[in-house]
């Protein structure tokens, strides 16, 4: 036989576990159920079909002269101290490129990364500690790569004096590569 309290505890378990089953879906509502409608764009029927036939107008021929040589400009300032004299005269003149401009600067490549955010983080770190440092894209059509380069400076002495501090801050070996300004 069972005693009395062998029945209300079998009384409670059977309330507790419908009311496990059951209240969830109780306060939970009524369940709506969303679909999105998709619907297709449908074709113009109306469509313009002489905007097919217009001719494309070619573009336009503009003639332009670009010296083959750098030029230099220089002022006659002569005539300074006399106000009833015409203004001074420019005179263009060709230059040939210097010699030694291939000799003129120096840089310090420290390295080429593929993760944008390291690089910029050792430029930051570079130019806090007053290292002239920049970012240089290499090819962004091939997967986003960047140099970091320190420079450029004139004195060579002075750059190769900094690789060795370089290299201890930042792990890196850097070359010292000749500065092309129009192929940096």
């Amino acid at each position: 036989m069972a005693t009395q309290f062998q029945h209300r505890l079998v009384g409670t378990l059977v309330l507790v576990s419908l009311g496990v089953i059951f209240l969830p879906d109780v306060f939970d509502g009524e369940k709506a159920h969303y679909q999105e409608n998709y619907e297709a764009i449908p074709l113009r029927e109306d469509f313009d079909t002489e905007l097919l036939t217009a001719p494309v107008e070619a573009p336009e021929d503009v003639e332009a002269f670009m010296p083959q040589e750098p030029v230099t400009v220089t002022i006659d300032e002569s005539n300074e101290s006399d106000e009833s004299e015409p203004a001074p005269v420019a005179q263009v003149e060709d230059s040939s490129p210097k010699a030694g401009y291939q000799d003129s600067a120096w840089i310090i490549r420290l390295g080429t990364f593929r993760n944008i955010e390291n690089a910029k983080n050792l430029v930051s770190t570079l130019r806090g500690k007053g290292y002239p440092a920049q970012l240089m894209p290499r090819d962004v059509k091939q997967g986003e790569l960047a140099r970091v380069e320190v420079g450029p400076n004139v004195s060579k002495d002075k750059l190769e004096a900094m690789t060795a501090d370089l290299e201890s801050l930042t792990g890196l070996k850097g070359q010292l590569l000749r500065f092309n300004p129009l192929n940096p």
